[in-house]
């Protein structure tokens, strides 16, 4: 079995990036990816409009042409579609990493279909597969989920929307304009200062007038099949309820970075120890890049504040004269 120079854990923009890099410097490398291409991208609502602009999100010195100043779901998908066509990255789809190992000057690499062995590792798995769980009763129910694809399915029903950042904020809105009764649970006093500032008066002013309810300060107690207990200020509330979507976050693959050895701060961030110039983690020849980076704070990173890792990382394996 031949030794790979890289190896790269993840499809998504971030590991195209390190693909792009890889091939330019002209190293032996493959991208895994457990789902579609940009797969986190591919689970975003369909009506999703991202915060960068399109520029922003070039890479590859591909232009990202798109209708608006800041493009869709829709458009990313397709450019970086682009992206891995015109560079013909060696991405395997479908592929899912099962167990990573160090041996003695390499890594061997387990996963749903076959073994590699590779000399540095790139973790860029991003975050959205893993929800951040409410862990309370009832919400492993069926009409619990922390996805969220249209509005449709919730015309007429009475659902309650948890979180107060962007996602929950644009779910409460779009399923109340097609006819939802909803009702949104806030931990804070308001939602998300960092909610989109084209988007924020407009839920702000739906819940001041009570076209969209709201509980503040509030945390969900329990999920029942027809009604949710929340914890209030002024006490414990119960009411009907047909659906709840718990926008309440994602979490990074921690068992990937445990199964390396990848150490993690001790503080509520379990942030991932790396080094900030190279990407290089506390295990040498395991790099991180995008999201997985800032732990559970997910806010930090994103993609266009995430392509120079891909750089960074590969600059730094090609100076270390090792592939």
């Amino acid at each position: 079995m031949s030794i790979l120079d890289v190896l790269i854990v993840g499809g998504g923009p971030i590991g195209l990036a390190c693909g792009i890099e890889c091939e330019k410097s002209g190293l032996d490398y493959v991208i895994v990816e457990k789902g579609v291409l940009t797969n986190s991208l591919f689970n975003y609502p369909l009506n999703m409009t991202f915060f960068s602009t399109s520029e922003k999100l070039e890479m590859g010195g591909i232009p990202f042409m798109s209708i608006a100043h800041k493009p869709t779901r829709t458009e990313a998908l397709e450019y970086y579609r682009r992206v891995a066509k015109t560079w013909k990255l060696n991405v395997r789809l479908y592929e899912e990493v099962k167990t990573l190992e160090k041996k003695d000057d390499f890594f061997e690499i387990k996963t749903s279909k076959g073994t590699y062995q590779t000399r540095n590792i790139i973790i860029s798995t991003g975050f959205y597969d893993l929800p951040n769980l409410m862990n309370v009763p009832g919400e492993d129910l069926p009409k619990v989920t922390h996805y969220y694809k249209e509005p449709w399915p919730y015309i007429g029903q009475k659902i309650i929307v948890v979180g107060g950042a962007n996602s929950a904020v644009d779910v409460a809105l779009e399923t109340w304009r097609k006819g939802a009764d909803v009702t949104m649970i806030l931990k804070d006093e308001g939602v998300d200062k960092n909610v989109k500032y084209w988007v924020k008066p407009d839920i702000e002013n739906r819940i001041k007038e009570g076209s969209i309810k709201a509980f503040t300060n509030s945390l969900v107690k329990e999920i029942r099949e027809n009604e949710v207990v929340i914890n209030t200020p002024k006490g414990e509330v119960t009411i009907e309820n047909d659906f709840v979507l718990a926008m309440t976050g994602y979490v990074p693959n921690f068992a990937l970075l445990n199964q390396l050895g990848v150490e993690l701060s001790l503080d509520e961030k379990r942030q991932p120890c790396y080094d900030q110039t190279n990407q290089e983690s506390n295990i040498p020849g395991v790099y991180l890049a995008g999201v997985v980076c800032g732990g559970l704070n997910t806010r930090e990173f994103f993609i266009e504040n995430s392509i120079v890792h891909a750089e960074q990382i590969v600059g730094h394996i090609v100076g270390k004269g090792k592939v």
